[in-house]
């Protein structure tokens, strides 16, 4: 599925929410090692503020 589909579907759905978290884990480990940081800190489950961080972003834009 791509990411309009999933963004013009219905939120709250675990599809919705799967596909998000599996992308935003792909952006943050892309953003965490590009920082230098060591994959240790990465493999506990810091996607999930981050995940709920940018649906807070997005939701605000889309309000704007």
């Amino acid at each position: 599925a791509s990411s309009t589909l999933a963004f013009t579907g219905v939120p709250g759905t675990a599809t919705y929410y799967a596909l998000i978290m599996t992308v935003y884990t792909w952006v943050a480990k892309g953003a965490w090692f590009a920082l230098g940081y060591p994959y240790d800190f990465i493999v506990t489950p810091v996607w999930l503020p981050s995940a709920m961080l940018l649906d807070l972003v997005y939701w605000a834009t889309k309000k704007n």
